[in-house]
Protein backbone atom coordinates (compact mmCIF):
# COMPACT_ATOMS: atom_id res chain seq x y z
CA UNK A 1 0.00 0.00 0.00
CA UNK A 2 1.70 3.24 -1.00
CA UNK A 3 0.67 6.88 1.22
CA UNK A 4 -1.57 9.01 -0.16
CA UNK A 5 -0.70 12.39 0.53
CA UNK A 6 -4.05 14.61 1.93
CA UNK A 7 -3.95 18.59 1.15
CA UNK A 8 -0.90 20.07 2.47
CA UNK A 9 -1.25 20.99 6.35
CA UNK A 10 -4.64 19.90 6.13
CA UNK A 11 -6.09 17.24 8.00
CA UNK A 12 -8.39 14.12 6.00
CA UNK A 13 -12.03 15.25 7.59
CA UNK A 14 -12.51 11.45 7.31
CA UNK A 15 -8.93 10.02 9.00
CA UNK A 16 -7.86 13.08 10.39
CA UNK A 17 -4.64 11.79 8.94
CA UNK A 18 -2.67 15.40 8.01
CA UNK A 19 0.04 13.42 5.92
CA UNK A 20 -1.63 11.15 4.42
CA UNK A 21 -5.26 10.06 3.93
CA UNK A 22 -6.04 5.84 4.20
CA UNK A 23 -9.73 6.19 3.67
CA UNK A 24 -9.64 4.72 0.27
CA UNK A 25 -8.35 1.34 1.81
CA UNK A 26 -11.27 1.01 4.04
CA UNK A 27 -13.70 -1.95 3.11
CA UNK A 28 -17.65 -1.16 2.68
CA UNK A 29 -19.47 -3.79 3.95
CA UNK A 30 -22.74 -5.25 4.08
CA UNK A 31 -24.18 -6.80 6.82
CA UNK A 32 -27.18 -8.80 7.88
CA UNK A 33 -27.86 -7.06 10.98
CA UNK A 34 -27.62 -3.78 12.83
CA UNK A 35 -24.50 -2.21 15.05
CA UNK A 36 -25.34 0.58 17.05
CA UNK A 37 -22.28 1.98 18.94
CA UNK A 38 -23.12 2.94 22.72
CA UNK A 39 -20.38 5.70 23.18
CA UNK A 40 -18.87 6.44 26.38
CA UNK A 41 -18.71 10.68 26.06
CA UNK A 42 -14.60 10.46 26.60
CA UNK A 43 -14.08 7.96 23.56
CA UNK A 44 -15.77 11.19 21.26
CA UNK A 45 -12.40 13.03 21.49
CA UNK A 46 -9.91 10.45 21.55
CA UNK A 47 -8.26 10.12 18.51
CA UNK A 48 -7.46 6.32 19.16
CA UNK A 49 -11.14 5.58 18.83
CA UNK A 50 -11.69 2.62 16.82
CA UNK A 51 -15.60 2.33 16.32
CA UNK A 52 -14.93 4.96 13.60
CA UNK A 53 -14.31 2.63 11.44
CA UNK A 54 -17.08 0.22 12.25
CA UNK A 55 -19.45 3.02 11.44
CA UNK A 56 -18.31 4.12 8.16
CA UNK A 57 -16.97 0.62 6.92
CA UNK A 58 -20.56 -1.24 8.04
CA UNK A 59 -24.28 -0.63 5.58
CA UNK A 60 -26.10 -0.70 8.92
CA UNK A 61 -24.50 1.57 12.26
CA UNK A 62 -25.55 4.21 14.34
CA UNK A 63 -23.38 5.76 16.82
CA UNK A 64 -25.36 6.82 20.31
CA UNK A 65 -23.63 8.68 23.65
CA UNK A 66 -24.49 6.87 26.50
CA UNK A 67 -26.84 8.18 28.82
CA UNK A 68 -26.57 6.90 32.52
CA UNK A 69 -31.07 6.93 32.99
CA UNK A 70 -32.10 6.30 29.51
CA UNK A 71 -30.89 5.21 25.55
CA UNK A 72 -31.43 8.24 23.12
CA UNK A 73 -34.57 8.87 21.38
CA UNK A 74 -33.19 7.12 17.91
CA UNK A 75 -31.78 3.99 20.05
CA UNK A 76 -34.92 3.73 22.26
CA UNK A 77 -37.02 3.88 18.75
CA UNK A 78 -34.50 1.24 17.53
CA UNK A 79 -35.76 -0.94 20.97
CA UNK A 80 -39.18 -0.55 20.73
CA UNK A 81 -39.52 -1.62 17.03
CA UNK A 82 -41.03 -4.73 15.92
CA UNK A 83 -38.39 -5.06 13.27
CA UNK A 84 -35.14 -5.46 15.78
CA UNK A 85 -34.23 -7.64 17.96
CA UNK A 86 -31.61 -6.29 20.80
CA UNK A 87 -28.94 -7.81 22.38
CA UNK A 88 -25.84 -6.00 24.33
CA UNK A 89 -22.52 -7.51 23.67
CA UNK A 90 -21.10 -8.22 27.34
CA UNK A 91 -19.67 -11.66 28.31
CA UNK A 92 -21.83 -13.17 31.08
CA UNK A 93 -22.54 -16.68 32.41
CA UNK A 94 -26.00 -16.17 31.01
CA UNK A 95 -24.70 -14.41 27.34
CA UNK A 96 -25.40 -16.67 24.12
CA UNK A 97 -23.18 -16.67 21.04
CA UNK A 98 -23.36 -14.32 18.19
CA UNK A 99 -24.20 -17.50 16.60
CA UNK A 100 -27.04 -18.23 18.56
CA UNK A 101 -28.59 -14.89 18.57
CA UNK A 102 -28.69 -14.88 14.66
CA UNK A 103 -30.94 -17.81 14.87
CA UNK A 104 -33.02 -16.71 17.42
CA UNK A 105 -33.55 -13.66 15.28
CA UNK A 106 -34.30 -15.33 12.22
CA UNK A 107 -36.78 -17.59 14.25
CA UNK A 108 -38.83 -14.42 15.02
CA UNK A 109 -38.72 -12.78 11.90
CA UNK A 110 -36.64 -9.60 13.01
CA UNK A 111 -33.09 -8.42 12.58
CA UNK A 112 -30.74 -8.50 15.06
CA UNK A 113 -29.45 -5.46 16.73
CA UNK A 114 -26.04 -5.70 18.37
CA UNK A 115 -25.32 -3.20 20.73
CA UNK A 116 -21.75 -2.48 21.63
CA UNK A 117 -20.15 -0.30 24.90
CA UNK A 118 -17.63 1.69 22.72
CA UNK A 119 -14.98 2.65 25.44
CA UNK A 120 -12.74 1.32 27.97
CA UNK A 121 -12.88 -2.03 29.51
CA UNK A 122 -13.56 0.10 32.81
CA UNK A 123 -15.86 2.51 30.76
CA UNK A 124 -17.68 -0.39 29.60
CA UNK A 125 -18.31 -2.10 33.04
CA UNK A 126 -19.37 1.02 34.44
CA UNK A 127 -21.86 2.00 31.96
CA UNK A 128 -23.63 -1.57 31.94
CA UNK A 129 -23.35 -1.03 35.89
CA UNK A 130 -24.97 2.63 36.38
CA UNK A 131 -27.61 1.84 33.32
CA UNK A 132 -30.77 -0.50 34.59
CA UNK A 133 -32.05 0.19 31.17
CA UNK A 134 -29.22 -1.85 29.96
CA UNK A 135 -29.42 -4.34 32.38
CA UNK A 136 -32.55 -5.46 30.70
CA UNK A 137 -31.27 -6.43 27.76
CA UNK A 138 -30.33 -10.13 26.36
CA UNK A 139 -26.72 -10.80 26.29
CA UNK A 140 -24.39 -12.00 24.06
CA UNK A 141 -20.49 -12.30 23.91
CA UNK A 142 -17.94 -13.29 21.24
CA UNK A 143 -15.30 -16.09 20.74
CA UNK A 144 -12.66 -14.41 19.50
CA UNK A 145 -9.88 -16.17 16.91
CA UNK A 146 -6.91 -14.45 17.34
CA UNK A 147 -5.35 -11.98 19.96
CA UNK A 148 -5.83 -8.10 19.99
CA UNK A 149 -3.18 -6.07 18.03
CA UNK A 150 -4.32 -3.20 19.19
CA UNK A 151 -1.26 -0.72 19.69
CA UNK A 152 -2.37 2.63 19.89
CA UNK A 153 -3.34 2.80 23.78
CA UNK A 154 -1.12 1.83 26.39
CA UNK A 155 -2.07 -0.77 29.17
CA UNK A 156 -3.98 -2.65 26.65
CA UNK A 157 -5.26 -5.71 29.25
CA UNK A 158 -4.35 -9.19 27.52
CA UNK A 159 -7.47 -10.83 26.57
CA UNK A 160 -9.52 -7.29 25.70
CA UNK A 161 -10.10 -6.37 22.26
CA UNK A 162 -10.52 -2.90 21.01
CA UNK A 163 -14.42 -2.16 19.73
CA UNK A 164 -13.05 -2.30 15.89
CA UNK A 165 -11.70 -6.59 16.88
CA UNK A 166 -15.16 -6.66 18.37
CA UNK A 167 -16.83 -5.75 15.33
CA UNK A 168 -14.78 -8.27 12.87
CA UNK A 169 -15.70 -11.06 15.41
CA UNK A 170 -18.95 -10.27 15.00
CA UNK A 171 -18.98 -10.47 11.12
CA UNK A 172 -17.01 -13.82 12.11
CA UNK A 173 -19.71 -14.83 14.30
CA UNK A 174 -22.22 -14.16 11.28
CA UNK A 175 -20.19 -16.25 8.72
CA UNK A 176 -18.63 -12.79 7.35
CA UNK A 177 -14.95 -14.15 7.49
CA UNK A 178 -13.48 -12.60 4.12
CA UNK A 179 -15.40 -9.61 4.93
CA UNK A 180 -13.87 -9.40 8.75
CA UNK A 181 -10.08 -9.85 7.36
CA UNK A 182 -10.64 -7.18 4.92
CA UNK A 183 -11.72 -4.68 8.06
CA UNK A 184 -8.71 -6.40 10.05
CA UNK A 185 -5.83 -5.64 7.17
CA UNK A 186 -7.60 -2.06 6.99
CA UNK A 187 -6.73 -1.80 10.70
CA UNK A 188 -3.64 -3.33 10.73
CA UNK A 189 -2.55 -0.49 7.53
CA UNK A 190 -4.32 2.21 9.33
CA UNK A 191 -2.69 1.96 12.71
CA UNK A 192 0.80 1.63 11.27
CA UNK A 193 -0.03 4.98 9.07
CA UNK A 194 -1.45 6.72 12.52
CA UNK A 195 1.93 6.18 14.11
CA UNK A 196 3.77 7.56 11.29
CA UNK A 197 1.64 10.75 11.02
CA UNK A 198 2.10 11.61 14.82
CA UNK A 199 5.89 11.20 14.41
CA UNK A 200 5.23 13.93 11.51
CA UNK A 201 5.94 12.01 8.11
CA UNK A 202 3.83 9.79 5.53
CA UNK A 203 4.16 5.53 6.08
CA UNK A 204 7.00 4.83 4.53
CA UNK A 205 6.94 2.08 2.07
CA UNK A 206 9.00 -0.89 1.45
CA UNK A 207 10.31 -1.18 -1.82
CA UNK A 208 11.87 -4.49 -3.46
CA UNK A 209 15.41 -3.95 -4.62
Amino acid sequence: MSPTSHTEGNPCPQCLLKHQCVCRWLPSIRVPFHLALLTHENETTRETNTGQWLDKSLSSTSVHIWQRTQPCDKLLAMLQSDNYQAYLLFPDDESIAVTQAVVQAKQSGKTPLFIILDGTWQEAKKMLRKSQWLKALPLIHINPTQDSRYQLRRNQAQGHLCTIEVGCEILIGVGQVEQANQLLSFFDHYMQAFKADKSGHALQTKTSD
